[in-house]
């Protein structure tokens, strides 16, 4: 059902071609960077934090190192928690700074002050491109809502495993997936559920309701 559901999602909505990059800075810089601004926020706010950031020539993560705290915070005030992700971004980039990207690795990551196992696996598959699924709250609401798992508040690592013993191992598959669930959860598996307009409706708990 997991396989399936993918191709369900995938006929429905088209390639999404995630990470959303501007195109202004390296890759993995980009992608740690929207990955911590996105921390509770939405998307939109991130792009403004991120071009704001290319506006002011911060390009890169040793800019980030190299630039003031307050004109930092000044920057990446749309993302909100402004001073928090601020530190997070410093910590990392003085952190990544003294290793090769060959030695970053989920551990690694997850060593860093600020970065979970979401943020983590979201760096080492779109901005290594190290085959890791990522798990999000949308992942565990739409799953949870289809049946597939029990609890929604399930363990990360548990629906992580799950999901990643039930596709192929595919590194553009596990991008567009979890892309593709992350658009679904946006479109119409909302916290209050388009139902009626859900082409998933018939395995989804709530018919029942």
């Amino acid at each position: 059902m997991i396989y399936n559901l993918y191709k369900q999602l995938s006929s429905a909505y088209g390639e999404q071609n995630w990470w959303p990059l501007s195109g202004y800075m390296n890759k993995f810089d980009e992608v740690f960077i929207g990955a911590i601004l996105t921390q509770n926020t939405s998307w939109k706010n991130v792009e403004k934090a991120l071009e704001n950031l290319i506006n002011a020539k911060i390009l890169s993560l040793r800019d980030i190192l190299n630039t003031d705290n307050n004109v930092l915070k000044a920057l990446i005030k749309p993302a909100g928690f402004y001073n928090l992700k601020a530190e997070r971004l410093k910590e990392f980039a003085k952190a990544v700074s003294k290793v090769s990207k060959e030695e970053i690795d989920r551990d690694f990551l997850l060593s860093i002050k600020g970065v979970g196992k979401e943020t983590a696996d979201t760096i080492l598959l779109y901005g290594l491109d190290k085959l890791t699924f990522v798990v999000d709250a949308y992942t565990k609401r739409l799953f949870y809502r289809l049946k597939i798992i029990k609890y929604e508040k399930i363990n990360y690592d548990e629906l992580k495993t799950l999901i990643e013993n039930n596709i192929p191992k595919n590194l553009e598959l596990y991008k567009e997936y979890h892309a593709l669930i992350v658009k679904h959860c946006k479109n119409l598996c909302k916290k209050k559920p388009l139902c009626d307009k859900c082409f998933l409706k018939d395995w989804c708990y709530n018919k029942q309701n």
